[in-house]
This record gives C-alpha cells, sequence and structure tokens, in this order.
C-alpha cells in the first residue's frame, strides 16, 4: 500500500524544531499566534451561557448555514444574506473555492512573501501553486504585470491576503481594480482585516469580476476554537457560484450546529476581545519601535499580527533562528518560512504576552551586531 502523492507525508523536522525540543531553560516565544494562550481577557462567563444555550438546539443542517447564522453575518458585514455561505474554518473556505475552481493540474497565484498553508491546501486539492514577489518600496507593493507574468494558460484564479501574512500590508484600491481586469477570480483573504495599525484597508468586494472574500471567528473575535468561518460572494456569476459551493458543503456538513445557534450573539460580544487583541498588537508594536538599535529596521506593518524585522544579512535566516534559540531561549520565524527572496529577514508575532515580548526582544537584540 502507498499513500496519495498529494503532498509530503513525512517531511523530516526542519532545524529549528529540533533546536526547540532540544532547548532547556527559558523559552521565550515570539511567534504566538493563538489569542488563547497569549494572556488575553476573555468574557469567558458571557461565551459560556451562550454556547449552553445553543447545546440545546436540534439538528437542522443548511449547507449554506443556518438561516439565523447567515442573517447575522450579512448585517455585520451590510450584504445580502444569499451572497454568504458558512464554513467550518477558512482552511475549508480555501478547500471549497480550490474544488470548485480547479480541476486536477490547474493552479492558483498568489503573493510571497506569504503564510506558508496555502501551498498544502492547495496541493491537498491537486492544485499546484505558483508564486509572485511583492515589491518592497516604502511598503509592499502589488506590481500588476509580475501577476501578469506568474499566470499560465492553467491558472484559475489569484489569491490575496489582505492584509498580507507576514508582511501586513493591504490590497489597496488601485491593486483591487488591477486585480480584477486580469479577468479571473479573486479570493481575498481578510481574516485581519479587523486589525489596522500603521494603515487601514478595504474589503475587496468587486462588481467586475468574480470575487470572494473569506472571514472568520477565529481572528476577527479570536476565538478559533469555535471553528466557523466564512465566503462572501460577489460580482458576475455569482449565484452560479454560491449553488456550486452550496452542493460541496453538503457533502460535508462540517460547521457545528452550536456554533451557528450562538453566532448571532458571539458577534454581539467579538468587539470586546477584538479591541483587547487590538490593544496588544499595538502595545508591542509601539514598543518594538521605541528601541534604538540602528542595525535592526521594524519594517511598515499596515495591518495584522505581525512584525518583520529587517536584520543584518551576516547568516542565514535559518542559521540566526536556531542560535537564538540555542543561545537566548528566543523562537522566531525565519524569513525562509514565507519565502523572502534573501537572508536578513526574521517574523515575530505581535500577539505575544508583554513579558514573554520585552524579553524575548530584549535577548534578540543581545544577538544581533550593532
Amino acid at each position: 500500500m502507498t499513500f496519495s502523492s498529494r503532498t509530503n507525508w513525512n517531511p523530516p523536522t526542519n532545524r529549528l524544531t529540533l533546536a526547540r525540543q532540544r532547548r532547556r531553560g527559558d523559552i521565550f516565544d515570539l511567534t504566538e499566534s493563538n489569542p488563547t494562550r497569549a494572556g488575553i481577557e476573555y468574557p469567558l462567563d458571557a461565551l459560556a451561557e451562550i454556547i449552553a444555550r445553543a447545546a440545546r438546539a436540534p439538528y437542522t443542517p443548511d449547507p449554506l448555514g443556518l438561516l439565523g447564522a447567515r442573517e447575522a453575518l450579512a448585517e455585520e458585514l451590510r450584504c445580502g444574506v444569499d451572497d454568504i455561505i458558512i464554513t467550518a474554518s477558512t482552511s475549508e473556505a480555501y478547500a471549497f473555492l480550490f474544488k470548485l475552481l480547479c480541476d486536477r493540474g490547474d493552479n492558483v497565484i498568489t503573493a510571497i512573501p506569504s503564510y506558508p498553508l496555502l501551498e498544502h491546501l492547495s496541493a491537498l486539492e491537486l492544485t499546484s501553486l505558483r508564486a509572485f514577489a511583492l515589491q518592497f518600496h516604502r511598503r509592499w507593493e502589488i506590481e500588476i504585470e509580475r501577476v501578469r507574468h506568474a499566470m499560465d494558460g492553467r491558472t484559475r484564479a489569484i489569491v490575496v491576503v489582505n492584509p498580507n501574512n507576514p508582511t501586513g500590508s493591504y490590497v489597496t484600491a488601485e491593486e483591487q481594480a488591477a486585480l480584477a481586469q486580469l479577468g479571473l477570480p479573486v479570493i481575498s483573504d481578510e481574516v485581519f482585516l479587523d486589525y489596522p495599525l500603521e494603515g487601514r484597508g478595504s474589503t475587496l468586494v468587486r462588481d467586475d469580476t468574480l470575487s470572494f472574500t473569506l472571514g472568520g471567528l477565529s481572528k476577527s473575535a479570536g476565538l478559533p476554537h469555535y471553528k466557523l468561518g466564512w465566503i462572501r460572494v460577489s460580482g458576475p456569476r455569482k449565484h452560479e457560484a454560491l449553488a456550486a459551493l452550496e452542493l460541496i458543503a453538503d457533502n460535508f456538513l462540517s460547521v457545528a450546529t452550536p456554533i451557528q445557534v450562538a453566532f448571532p450573539e458571539v458577534l454581539k460580544i467579538a468587539p470586546q476581545i477584538r479591541a483587547a487583541i487590538a490593544a496588544r498588537i499595538r502595545r508591542n508594536l509601539d514598543h518594538l519601535r521605541s528601541l534604538s538599535f540602528p542595525s535592526i529596521r521594524v519594517l511598515p506593518v499596515e495591518g495584522g499580527w505581525s512584525a518583520v524585522l529587517r536584520v543584518p544579512s551576516t547568516q542565514s535566516d535559518e542559521d540566526l533562528a536556531v542560535r537564538l534559540v540555542e543561545e537566548q531561549g528566543v523562537i522566531t520565524h525565519p524569513g525562509y518560512f514565507f519565502d523572502f527572496d534573501s537572508n536578513g529577514y526574521l517574523v515575530i508575532s505581535l500577539l505575544t504576552a508583554p513579558a514573554t515580548f520585552d524579553e524575548g526582544i530584549r535577548r534578540l537584540l543581545s544577538m544581533i551586531p550593532r
């Protein structure tokens, strides 16, 4: 018996993970992305009461999502209730859309640097990923000619993350319009849209091209364990797309009934949690920018939960990240994890608890030559 070739089922353990496993002593994790483990204060009693009430609901599945949940989301997004499909996560939303748009051997294109999840999700759907590089000119920008150059006869969609993870760059109105002119469906992952820092972006909802915007409770309410996301469909052929997505979802019915029933009330609590997360990432970014260290540059962060540090390229990013773990107990993401095109980049999470963040940054700076 052999496993499928959809992805590499037995990849070797990377050096950074091995260094972390060997580390004896304090760990200062500057990559924390789980808000439930980051010391964020949650209204736990209110959430528990909401879920307890929702647990009494009978099972009445709807492939698009329970009407009450979609009505509440439509009000939140200011769109029609028939423009929405509820999913169990943003990852599932991607899987549904790749099933909708791609046959075996087709491809989608996306920007790099980027979070590596898309590579795995596309491979699981027997779809390949083609990349175009963001260009840094005071901010990270999409150059439309690079997008066009990445396309070929089997390209079926363009995926953008708005704002990008990890660069934090929003897709500007001009970039959105240019992407729409390429004649391909656009998938816009907007899970971090509600967290502006040094900029402000807008949702990619178009009338001139078929577009899919993704969101979810994982980031917008800091509730990754509640497992609820969504797709908003707009543009030409949206009704056909929604009918096909309904058929796909009907084969899985993966979204739990209690969270859908609780969803309208959870949405009312979400701004409180979101404000606590926003305060945390703002505090950490301000602290980072307050430090005077000539050889390190904190690149612009328009939105999201991450910051990119430009560091001296005296060794590979992997070597530096491994040394930080071994000698200082500090965990960072080396730039190559996100396909940066050269050495000299570290990515850190702004979600990290302040005490851990401050000490981790202090130790990181002690390792960087001035």
